[in-house]
């Protein structure tokens, strides 16, 4: 399939700007321009109900967390929850940067969202962010009450290197015995670090996310190269996968990440797990939150909204 026509735009529009690489800054200035830039492409917030700010207890102080509640909901109605966890290799992105698609999935799916706020490397290497979100995870489950929502019905949810934290989440709460999971989505998702596929080869450069942009993510997450090994780092390398939650898997044709994503679904699948696997062939990493340059963004998170209604009903 051919790159879609707005994803090319996009790539257009960035050269034309002269946008520096991440790779080529400071973890600092690479956050900063990640924030700067991200309203470019992200379409209008979406309408809901109510926003609040909050903190979880977690290993290495307060996680901060961001709740969102659908409209038209009675207060004292508990509802299904995602708890997400946003995308930016473990060194940039925070609750700002993926306000506008938890909002769009909030209004969409008529669930509440809650977004987490982990630490980042390089300042916090591996394993701080998996351990923030398994923490900020527990959370939300134990305070369903004072948040409304139901603690029987729960997933979870990320993008890229949030996808990774998903992946991990969900086989660490079927190895804790809870909580109980009704959907993991994996959106463009890294689960495996230690290795580098052939649509790493493919797509090293031109296409958004490259392959020096992914080892330099890389190497500010890890402490020490054999990290890569651990299947907290590389889920894709647990033994085992049987009795997992169900998985959404969304992959982009044009992404480096895009054979390791399908590598997961096919390794859930052959474990039993129920997996719904979609890759939008002609997209780029990080299309999901483009909606306002790339319509098939928007098309993406209807399709992971009507999912999370599904497995939450």
């Amino acid at each position: 399939m051919a790159l879609d026509p707005q994803a090319q735009e996009v790539i257009n529009l960035v050269i034309k700007s002269g946008r520096p690489a991440y790779n080529t800054l400071s973890p600092k200035d690479a956050r900063q321009l990640f924030r700067e830039t991200r309203p470019a492409s992200t379409p209008t917030p979406a309408e809901i109900g109510a926003v609040k700010n909050l903190t979880a207890d977690g290993p290495g102080g307060p996680i901060p967390l961001r709740v969102y509640r659908p409209a038209d909901v009675p207060a004292g109605t508990p509802l299904p929850v995602l708890v997400y966890y946003h995308g930016g290799g473990w060194v940039i992105g925070d609750l700002d940067t993926h306000d506008v698609q938890c909002r769009q999935i909030t209004a969409e799916a008529g669930i509440t969202v809650v977004a987490v706020d982990y630490r980042l490397a390089p300042e916090h290497k591996f394993p701080a962010a998996v351990d923030d979100a398994w923490a900020a995870t527990r959370w939300v489950v134990a305070h369903a009450g004072e948040l409304g929502i139901d603690s029987r019905r729960v997933a979870v949810a990320g993008d890229s290197a949030g996808g990774n934290l998903a992946a991990v989440v969900a086989l660490m709460a079927r190895d804790a015995g809870g909580p109980a999971l009704a959907l993991q989505v994996l959106i463009y998702p890294v689960t495996d670090v230690a290795a580098e596929s052939k649509s790493y080869r493919d797509f090293a450069e031109g296409y958004m996310l490259t392959r020096e942009g992914m080892r330099w993510f890389i190497a500010h997450y890890l402490g020490k190269p054999q990290e890569a090994e651990d299947w907290r780092a590389s889920p894709l390398r647990n033994p085992s996968f049987a009795g997992v939650a169900p998985a959404l898997v969304v992959t982009a044709g044009y992404d480096p990440l895009r054979d390791e994503g399908d590598a997961y679904a096919q390794k859930l699948r052959a474990a039993g797990v129920t997996v719904d696997h979609v890759t939008f062939g002609g997209m780029v990493h990080g299309f999901v939150p483009m909606g306002k340059l790339i319509e098939t963004g928007n098309r993406a998170v209807t399709l992971i909204a009507d999912s999370l209604r599904y497995a939450l009903r």
